[in-house]
C-alpha cells in the first residue's frame, strides 16, 4: 500500500498583519515587539528550517519546509496545514506523531511567544488539548485496504463518500482520502477547507461549553437565598473575574467572522472543489448561522454577569453603610463619655481613677466596635433575583 502524503492542521483566527510578523521572524529571527532576542533566536533555531517562501493563492500564505521534510502552509487567516510525504505504512502512526510533535513542541511555542503581547487568551481556552484531524492520502487503493487501515487507527467510522476525484473514509480523528485522478495540490485544497471547517466548528463548540460552565458558576455564587456579610466581597470578586473572562472570549468570538465569507467565496469559485462542495459547500452557511447563535448566547451571558455584578455591588454598599453606622455609634459613645466628664468635674485632674477611667472607656469602645463589626460580617443578606426554569434550552 502506498501512502502518498499525510497532513494535520489547525486554525486560530489571525490577519495578514500577524502573517507579516511571522514572516519577519522566520527570515531574520527578530521581532519589532519588545520580546527577548535570545529567546526568539532559540525558538527560531528549534524550527530546523530549510526554506521559507511567501506566496499568494487568493489568500496570502507562508510555505515553510524543515530539514527533515515537513512542509507547513500558514495562511493569513490563521489556518495551518502541515504535510509530510516520507512515510511508510508500517511507520504511519509513528510518523504522524512526529509531525504532531513538531507542531506542538516547535512551531506552536514559537508562534505563541511571537503573539504573547496584547489581549491574553483566557485560561479556559489556553490549556485545551486539541485533537487534530489526521489526513492520510492514498493513491488508487482498494476499499478493502482502506478499511483495513482505518481499523488499525479507529474502530468506528463516521462518514464516507465517493466522487470522480477521490474517496473519503472518515473516523473520529482520521480521514483516509483515496486519490483517483487529482494532483496532490488539488487534494490539499480539499484538506485545507476541511481543516478550516472542522476547527471553526470546534471553537464554537468550546465557546458553547464555556457559556454553560460560566453560567453555572454564576448560578453557584447566587444559589443561596441568604449570605453573610463577610462573604459578599469574596463573591463580588469572583463575579468580576467571570466578567473579565466573558469580555475576553466575546472579543475572540467576534473575530471569527473576519474571514468566513472570504473562505466561502474562494472555495465556491475553486473548480477543483466543484464536486466536494456538494458535500461541504452548505457548511459555510451553517457555520455562519452557528456563529450568530453563539454570539447571541454570549450576549445573554454578558447581561447575566452584569446583573450579578449589580446585585452584589448593592449588597456590598449595604454592608458599608451599616459599618459606617456602627462606627458612628462607637464615636457617639466616646463623645458622650467626654461630655459626662466635662459636666461632672469643675477642672480635669490627673488621678489614678482618671487613668483607669480612660482605659475603661477605650476598652469599651474597642469592644463595642469589634462586636459591631462581627455582627455586620455575620449579618444575613437576602440575594433577591429572578429564578428561571432551565429545563428548556
Amino acid at each position: 500500500m502506498k501512502i502518498e502524503k499525510v497532513y494535520i492542521g489547525g486554525w486560530f483566527q489571525r490577519t495578514t498583519l500577524q502573517l507579516s510578523e511571522v514572516y519577519d521572524f522566520l527570515r531574520y529571527k527578530t521581532s519589532e515587539l519588545a520580546l527577548d532576542k535570545k529567546k526568539l533566536e532559540k525558538l527560531h533555531d528549534n524550527l530546523d528550517l530549510e526554506s521559507v517562501e511567501f506566496g499568494i493563492d487568493c489568500l496570502e500564505f507562508l510555505k515553510i519546509k524543515t530539514k527533515n521534510g515537513i512542509e507547513v502552509k500558514y495562511f493569513e487567516d490563521g489556518l495551518i496545514v502541515m504535510g509530510y510525504e516520507k512515510i511508510k505504512e508500517y511507520s504511519l502512526f509513528t510518523d504522524l506523531d512526529d509531525v504532531k510533535n513538531y507542531y506542538e513542541n516547535k512551531l506552536s511555542p514559537a508562534l505563541s511567544y511571537l503573539f504573547c503581547l496584547g489581549a491574553p487568551i483566557p485560561k479556559e481556552l489556553a490549556n485545551i488539548e486539541t485533537v487534530y484531524p489526521y489526513f492520510i492520502v492514498l493513491n488508487n487503493e482498494t476499499k478493502e485496504n482502506i478499511d483495513e487501515l482505518l481499523s488499525k487507527a479507529e474502530k468506528q467510522r463516521y462518514f464516507e463518500f465517493s466522487n470522480n476525484d477521490y474517496d473519503v473514509l472518515r473516523g473520529d480523528k482520521y480521514y483516509f482520502i483515496n486519490n483517483k485522478n487529482k494532483t496532490i495540490r488539488e487534494v490539499e485544497r480539499y484538506i485545507e477547507e476541511q481543516v478550516y471547517i472542522r476547527e471553526f466548528k470546534g471553537q464554537l463548540h468550546r465557546y458553547l461549553n464555556l457559556h454553560r460552565i460560566i453560567w453555572e458558576k454564576i448560578d453557584a455564587v447566587k444559589e443561596n437565598a441568604k449570605i453573610s456579610g463577610k462573604d459578599i466581597i469574596h463573591l463580588n470578586t469572583k463575579i468580576d473575574g467571570y466578567n473579565k473572562t466573558i469580555n475576553l472570549i466575546d472579543g475572540r468570538i467576534n473575530q471569527m467572522s473576519t474571514y468566513l465569507k472570504t473562505r466561502e467565496k474562494i472555495a465556491k469559485s475553486d473548480v477543483h472543489l466543484k464536486e466536494s462542495l456538494e458535500i461541504i459547500g452548505y457548511r459555510y452557511e451553517t457555520l455562519n448561522n452557528t456563529l450568530s447563535y453563539i454570539q447571541y448566547l454570549w450576549d445573554m451571558t454578558q447581561n447575566y454577569v452584569k446583573s450579578a455584578q449589580s446585585l452584589f455591588k448593592d449588597l456590598q454598599s449595604d454592608v458599608t453603610d451599616k459599618s459606617i453606622n456602627n462606627l458612628t455609634i462607637v464615636t457617639s459613645m466616646g463623645v458622650g463619655a467626654s461630655l459626662i466628664g466635662l459636666f461632672t468635674e469643675s477642672a480635669p485632674t490627673f488621678t489614678i481613677f482618671g487613668v483607669l477611667y480612660f482605659f475603661a472607656l477605650a476598652v469599651i469602645g474597642w469592644t463595642v466596635n469589634k462586636v459591631m463589626k462581627t455582627i455586620s460580617k455575620n449579618r444575613i443578606y437576602e440575594v433577591s433575583d429572578i429564578e428561571y426554569d432551565k429545563n428548556i434550552k
